[in-house]
């Protein structure tokens, strides 16, 4: 098995940049590995899905420890979830690996990523009135829910960190944010395993390739896990969500002009959410 030296180090950047801000693992790695590293979108998402069942459990524990994990809804989020991901791993083994195959699949994953990371930015613009984690289970909402996050995860690798967490503050508006991520990243470690069981079952994984992201990027989570705590992310995660929306925009065949414009919008939206978010804390520790 051949190991990749340049792609352990670039997975332990990512995986370190997933544990220090919690934007989801496939949003940055699969970009990476198509962008960077010439990997073909399916081998890509494969390779990404397969390594991620040993990503997330080391996120989910920090907050299972802090009591951050509403059980209930994370059972009914797998009731769509599972079978949705299983499904989305089945769509992508249909779509072939022919040249406009992988084409149709990257124009696919830059829709996913846009999605994922517009959903981010719209949670960051949001105000939260959230103030309590004890919240009315909406079964059937939170079902389909998990079945449209997971059939998305499973074509694409994409959506578990993002659209997930975004629908669930529309279904849930006054849960706490907390609880809002631990819940989701507890129920994304079963709809990965889902996932994962899909594309061992319907697709090729390249090994070598997945090997390589797993020994770079499992140390590089865990340790930014334990630094987030430490540090402030919110810029940094503002950040790589618009460098995760410009590479969305790449992929869907966005013109060089329109990118260089949407660049200047996202810096200047960037730049007015930390402001703002600076002022709100300033303004906080005042009345403290």
């Amino acid at each position: 098995m051949h190991l990749d030296f340049v792609l352990i180090l670039a997975s332990a950047v990512v995986g370190l940049l997933v544990g220090l801000t919690g934007v989801g693992g496939g949003a940055l790695m699969t970009p990476m590995l198509v962008l960077l590293f010439g990997v073909a979108p399916s081998a890509a998402i494969t390779s990404d899905l397969v390594a991620a069942l040993f990503m997330k459990p080391a996120g989910v524990a920090v907050h299972w420890r802090r009591n951050n994990v509403n059980g209930e809804l994370v059972r009914y989020l797998c009731y769509g979830s599972l079978p949705g991901a299983f499904a989305g791993t089945y769509a992508l083994s249909l779509l072939g690996k022919s040249s406009s195959s992988e084409h149709q699949l990257r124009v696919f994953l830059g829709a996913a990523l846009i999605v994922g990371a517009v959903s981010i930015l719209t949670r960051a613009l949001r105000k939260s009135h959230a103030t309590t984690p004890t919240v009315t289970t909406r079964r059937a909402p939170t079902i389909v829910v998990g079945a449209l996050g997971g059939f998305m995860v499973g074509l694409t690798s994409v959506g578990a960190g993002s659209l997930i967490v975004v629908l669930l503050l529309f279904l849930y508006p006054t849960m706490r944010n907390d609880h809002l991520v631990g819940t989701d990243l507890a129920q994304s470690v079963p709809l990965t395993l889902s996932a994962t069981l899909g594309t061992l079952l319907f697709n090729h994984v390249n090994f070598s390739l997945t090997t390589s992201i797993i020994i770079g990027s499992v140390p590089a989570v865990i340790v930014g896990s334990l630094w987030s705590s430490k540090s402030n992310g919110f810029a940094l995660r503002l950040v790589i969500t618009a460098t995760v929306l410009l590479s969305g925009l790449k992929y869907v065949g966005t013109p060089i002009t329109a990118l260089g414009a949407a660049a200047l919008g996202l810096a200047a939206l960037v730049g007015f959410l930390v402001w703002r978010r600076r002022t709100t804390l300033a303004s906080v520790s005042e009345a403290v």
